[in-house]
């Protein structure tokens, strides 16, 4: 036993994996964790009975949680989160495209690579699905660091042919023929998924989606990542380089780039016919609030998200999303979900970014959840991180009015423990 076996003990949610959000929870429970994966989860004075020769750790009023999950992140936007007031095509010719020329140098792609991992990790998210740039050794660069931290992970290297910097476009043979080279290299290395990775129709060519299309074909357990239907001008735009496409989903489907282990970022403007053909092919959807508000590109429908027959995750979308906090995040989808008239509760607002999240990555029997099997990628949440979260949780009536305060007003603060396959990494305060 040793050091590979630890029994956890404090407050536990264990998720049903299926929605309606419903979770039990137990003021002590514990987390039994042995060389890197959950052995098992139950009452802590239970387990601790029964393996009475494990080191145990008591987080005492600490929330035992799996580790966040962000399912759409730039990590090449990190140093220009937060840059003042733009649309999206503004924001991309404005503060991304000229940050994204800089990975051309691979120091420097490893310098934000490890500032990403480093702000990511203190805010309790265990795992990212990011885009990378042009170059290959953008993606080099952030497999690499996730790797060396044990890190499961998601990245692609970003594919543009057109409306782009010359130096941030290639070919629709060269991004098949990199995107291949990188597939081969990183996809299931370590913990590591290799994601296809189209930027948007309006930067690829007809060639480029179709050639893309034919690597996904060839190798369907890979994820693939685009965004869609963002904000209201660029669906216009969509429309004009598309005007034999039914709508902008079908610029990816007459591509070969709509199905199963598809990742739909912003999908805000949709369709009838896109929602119901989302839903026949069950791709996911992800929701990025805090970046949608910042852009000003609209409000997501997550009441018809949750009912629908597709996955649906969260993301902060760093650099447009204005935090690398999914608990922000949580709060931003709140707020939004509030002005379609919809109270998300807290524990709709968790699963989204644990098990949601895990779903829409294809990863759900991996991480997401606090059970047997699953990996221990665990954090644990501090109820009382500030004096006006602590007040308002001293009020409480359940777990639930408990939790939400944090939810709504925490940060890397509220992250009292972070762990990797069950190793400590990132204490806080």
């Amino acid at each position: 036993m040793g050091k590979n076996t630890e029994l956890l003990i404090g407050q536990t949610l264990v998720f049903a994996p299926k929605l309606p959000a419903r979770a039990e929870h137990d003021s002590r429970g514990g987390v039994l964790i042995r060389d890197g994966v959950i052995e098992a989860v139950g009452h802590g004075e239970t387990l601790k009975a029964a393996h009475p020769d494990v080191p145990v750790t008591d987080v005492g009023d600490g929330v035992i949680l799996p580790g966040f999950i962000d399912a759409h992140v730039h990590y090449p936007q990190t140093a220009i989160i937060a840059s003042w007031g733009k649309r999206l095509i503004d924001w991309l010719n404005t503060y991304t495209f000229p940050e994204e020329m800089k990975f051309a140098d691979p120091a420097y792609a490893a310098q934000i690579a490890c500032r990403f991992f480093d702000l990511s990790l203190a805010h309790g998210t265990t795992t990212v699905a990011s885009y990378g740039t042009v170059h290959a050794a953008s993606v080099d660069a952030f497999f690499e660091e996730a790797s060396a931290r044990g890190l499961r992970a998601v990245a692609g290297k970003t594919c543009m042919d057109r409306n782009a910097p010359d130096g941030l476009m290639d070919t629709p043979q060269s991004a098949y023929d990199d995107s291949r080279a990188l597939l081969e290299r990183w996809h299931g290395h370590d913990r590591l998924s290799y994601a296809i990775t189209p930027r948007f129709s309006p930067t690829s060519t007809r060639d480029q989606l179709s050639a893309l299309g034919t690597l996904w074909t060839e190798n369907p357990t890979c994820p693939m990542q685009t965004h869609l239907a963002e904000q209201t001008d660029e669906v216009v735009w969509v429309a004009e380089l598309f005007p034999e496409a039914r709508d902008y989903l079908d610029t990816y489907e007459a591509a070969g780039l709509l199905g199963v282990g598809g990742l739909y970022g912003h999908a805000i403007h949709l369709t009838d016919r896109e929602w119901s053909r989302m839903g026949e092919v069950g791709g996911a959807l992800v929701h990025c609030p805090t970046s949608n508000a910042f852009i000003g590109s609209g409000l997501f429908d997550m009441d018809r998200g949750l009912s629908a027959p597709m996955p649906v995750g969260l993301a902060t979308d760093t650099g447009g999303g204005s935090s690398f906090s999914m608990l922000r995040t949580m709060a931003s989808a709140y707020e939004v979900a509030q002005l379609r008239g919809r109270a998300l509760s807290a524990a709709e607002l968790l699963w989204l970014a644990t098990i949601g999240s895990a779903q829409a990555l294809r990863l759900d029997d991996k991480i997401g959840r606090l059970a047997p099997e699953y990996e221990a990628d665990l954090i644990v949440l501090n109820l009382a991180s500030t004096p006006a979260i602590a007040q308002r949780a001293a009020q409480a009536n359940d777990i639930w009015e408990a939790i939400f305060p944090t939810i709504m007003m925490g940060d890397d603060r509220a992250i009292a423990e972070v762990r990797i396959m069950g190793q400590r990494i990132a204490p806080q305060g």
